[in-house]
């Protein structure tokens, strides 16, 4: 706990240079909160002070946020913002991959962004995905259309490749229909800068995803 507690003080003190005392005050809420996860053994320092950068841009943008919030379903979701009468949640993904996937890395990482994705956005008006400058995030390009412009054999493709991991329980046709990608949050903690990007920008940027 020591170095961890020790991270996020000096995270903090660099994040709340420079902003307001209301800003500084609800990133301080969201350090005690995470520092009680940790205590749990809920979350991992890597992934932590991303939260806290990604917290910093939306928190300057008007959102009210929680972090690791637990809702229905079984899902936690690692940043939960509210401004006005909208809903904002967005998912940080490191790019880790477990060792028992070793051999299919690729194929994981896309089928656990797509399943994020699809349980994810349906509980909030907009979804989000965070991601560091050094990971590419490979989502479905279909996930970027409004869904009534969705091709059933796209539909398929998202289904099947999100059956290969996730069937207890498995991800629903209705999840992958209703689903929505709204933004990119590139996310560099060395400049503690978050940078929003619209998904068809990010994925005109980089080497992307290939049925």
């Amino acid at each position: 706990m020591g170095a961890f507690e020790r991270d996020l003080d000096l995270l903090l003190a660099k994040l709340s240079n420079g902003v307001d005392k209301a800003a500084e005050n609800k990133l301080s809420t969201l350090r005690d909160r995470l520092i009680q996860l940790r205590k749990q053994n809920v979350v991992k320092i890597n992934h932590t002070v991303m939260e806290l950068v990604c917290a910093k841009h939306l928190i300057l943008k008007g959102y009210d946020l929680d972090v690791e919030r637990l809702a229905d379903g079984g899902l936690t979701y690692d940043l939960c913002g509210v401004k006005g009468y909208g809903t904002l949640i967005v998912e940080v993904e490191t790019g880790f991959v477990p060792p028992e996937h070793a051999l299919d890395p690729m194929t994981y990482c896309k089928a656990r962004l797509a399943s994020k994705i699809a349980r994810y956005s349906n509980y909030a008006d907009k979804f989000g995905i965070g991601t560091p400058p050094h990971y590419i995030v490979q989502f479905p390009p279909s996930f970027t259309k409004a869904p009534r412009f969705r091709s059933s054999e796209e539909l398929a493709e998202v289904k099947r490749l999100c059956d290969l991991y996730y069937k207890d329980p498995p991800v629903s046709l209705d999840e992958i229909k209703n689903a929505r990608l709204h933004s990119i949050y590139v996310i560099d903690v060395d400049t503690l800068t978050t940078h929003e990007m619209d998904p068809t920008s990010y994925s005109d940027n980089t080497i992307f995803w290939k049925y």
